[in-house]
């Protein structure tokens, strides 16, 4: 029996669940899933005469429709006005222009989910602070993604995490998720939204020092670039990617674009991994929403490759390109309809790079192939050379795995024949050292099994299964790692597949060195009947060596002994806080790669996750402890 489903079947049910004007089985009524009344209406008239030229031909850098409409109607109606495709929609009153935006996200423009008025800084609130540079590098709170957080830069520890109050909540407009992981560096909180804003927050108040408004969502994190403390010269810059693949470096100080860059030029390219910055270049992972499209049967599936970008971190040009797939797809047959069937594709990489300094090279994890044949580099960890890109070495989890999203529509003709099972490498992989010193590669898999890896020759060392699998792992987003253990959470979470396993769903501490189990917390059902509340702790986690901090779907976050597992402290996000604007606001599920991060005595936490039928919010929320 199939016992999973992943990334692509959880973008059909976002659409589906958040009203986005798609589902499964509506592929017959056209490219948008649309029906004729929508089309004929205003905005679908113009969208048809002006936009569907290059949208729905596979034209480089024009976003399919189908990744168009989870952008917020905002981001297309600024990119219309303001943006990039302001001499493309030149000819256009900005009723057509309102019209078209509305037509792809299927809400409406101003429906905002609370108001944006939070208020902006004055005095010194507004400076940037050179004497506080980034604690840590990347994503991964340090080069090896470790996620782990000393206890004396933390803050927060078992003595005082009990005490923890709310310091300030910031609502994030127009949205009904949280996904970027702050960057904190010069007194601010640097953190991207679901309608493309990038907020420079005050730290001690969350007043707005200034916004950037990218292309689409960002759900990535925002790296930091360092600089030595008290360099008033210094030109810090952030680095993030967007959702429909562009990249950006911006002024750390005055939220100023220095440049853009596009690193892949597929149509349904996107960036969900973080970028790593290291040695001057930054490490981009490019994935895809192409498994979205190949609902469509007259869809020509699949051409997609995913990639590592290697790009100057000082004028965004390309140094170099690594594709998961080293043959370029071709024609290999055609379906039901009569549509070419083209292959190999996908193994798309949605993992933030680990970085090795010592061996020069990065490792990633890749996703399944999107169309046959089935490759021998899908659902495997990839080792790369730092400086040219070269493939070291690959662990291959999971063969013969080629599955997109018309595997669980109707009709099923651009389903491959391998039909699954679709075991992504979702979670960054890890760089760590066992309790003897040796070095291993963790690769956190959908399937519920964590891999480590000898990081010289890809080499099994050991791999142990925790969960079940199922639509958010397993291992969904990212674990954690301290001296000699491993922190893996496992969702499992309910969904439409029946499974021959019970699900797992909670917390595990692994032996580093054996990979044997230490402790397990089970998660236990506290929805309450609350709707599109589940069970399973899918997001990214955070540790110290005294305490984990871990994210749920059932919207609670709470706080373990990273000796024994044990729940110190409980907090339930969905409960309306007053926010900085001075409205209410409220968490939800929270799922992706926006981890917790305590820093200071402070506790930066994301809430809310209205995708694939997940509980909406859209709140940043920033917790205090006294001194421990």
């Amino acid at each position: 029996m199939r016992t999973i489903i992943g990334l692509a079947a959880a973008v059909l049910a976002a659409a589906y669940l958040s009203s986005a004007p798609m589902a499964a089985g509506t592929s017959g009524h056209g490219s948008l899933g649309l029906t004729e009344q929508k089309k004929e209406s205003p905005g679908g008239k113009v969208y048809a005469a002006g936009c569907a030229g290059c949208h729905e031909t596979g034209v480089s850098r024009a976003p399919h429709p189908k990744m168009l409409q989870f952008m917020a109607p905002e981001s297309i109606y600024r990119a219309l006005t303001v943006g990039v495709m302001k001499p493309q929609a030149a000819h256009l009153s900005d009723m057509e222009k309102r019209q078209v935006a509305e037509f792809l996200t299927n809400r409406k423009l101003g429906a905002k989910v609370t108001a944006s008025s939070a208020p902006t800084c004055t005095g010194d609130a507004a400076r940037f602070d050179f004497a506080r540079p980034p604690s840590v590098p990347n994503w991964g709170l340090g080069y090896g993604n470790k996620r782990l957080v000393p206890s004396e830069r933390a803050g927060i520890g078992r003595a005082n995490v009990a005490s923890l109050k709310l310091k300030w909540a910031f609502a994030f407009p127009d949205a009904l998720r949280a996904r970027s992981q702050p960057g904190l560096a010069g007194g601010a909180v640097f953190v991207g939204s679901q309608n493309g804003t990038v907020f420079a927050l005050d730290r001690e108040t969350g007043c707005v020092r200034w916004m950037f408004h990218a292309s689409a969502e960002v759900r990535t994190g925002i790296v930091v670039s360092q600089w030595k403390a008290g360099d008033s010269a210094a030109q810090p810059r952030l680095y993030f990617g967007d959702l429909i693949g562009n990249v950006y470096a911006v002024s750390a100080v005055t939220g100023q674009q220095i440049w853009r860059a596009h690193p892949d030029d597929h149509p349904s390219a996107t960036i969900t991994g973080t970028p790593t910055l290291h040695g001057g270049r930054l490490y981009v992972p490019v994935s895809s929403l192409e498994v979205v499209p190949a609902t469509d049967p007259a869809y020509a599936c699949c051409t997609f490759r995913g990639s590592v970008t290697a790009l100057d971190a000082a004028t965004g040009k390309q140094v170099w390109q690594t594709h998961s797939i080293d043959e370029t797809p071709v024609v290999r047959g055609k379906n039901a309809v009569g549509t070419d069937r083209i292959g190999p594709s996908g193994a798309p990489i949605w993992n933030s790079p680990a970085i090795d300094v010592r061996r020069g090279q990065l490792y990633v994890g890749t996703g399944e192939n999107y169309s046959s044949p089935a490759t021998d580099t899908s659902d495997s960890i990839i080792a790369m050379d730092l400086k040219t890109g070269k493939k070291k070495w690959v662990y291959q989890a999971t063969s013969g795995d080629a599955w997109n999203s018309a595997c669980v529509a109707e009709p099923k003709h651009n389903c491959p024949e391998e039909n699954g099972p679709d075991f992504d490498f979702g979670a960054a992989m890890v760089l760590a050292r066992d309790a003897d010193g040796n070095e291993l590669v963790l690769g956190p898999q959908k399937s519920g099994v964590v891999h480590a890896v000898d990081p010289d020759t890809g080499k099994l060392i050991w791999k142990t299964k925790l969960g079940r699998g199922g639509l958010h792992g397993g291992v969904h987003f990212g674990i954690a790692a301290d001296s000699g253990r491993v922190f893996v959470p496992i969702s499992d979470a309910p969904d439409t597949i029946t499974y021959d396993e019970e699900p797992n769903p909670g917390l595990f501490a692994l032996d580093l060195r054996t990979g044997a189990n230490v402790w397990q917390m089970p998660l236990k059902d506290e929805c309450n009947g609350r709707e599109f509340c589940a069970v399973g702790n899918a997001a990214a986690i955070t540790a110290t060596p005294e305490l984990v901090f871990a994210g749920a779907l059932d919207g609670y976050f709470r706080v373990h002994d990273a000796a024994t597992g044990k729940i110190l402290w409980k907090l339930d996000t969905t409960q309306p806080v007053k926010t900085v604007s001075g409205v209410m606001a409220h968490g939800g599920s929270m799922d992706g790669a926006a981890a917790a991060i305590p820093d200071g005595g402070l506790l930066f936490v994301s809430s809310g996750y209205n995708f694939a039928g997940h509980m909406p919010g859209n709140v940043l929320l920033v917790f205090e402890a006294p001194e421990p």
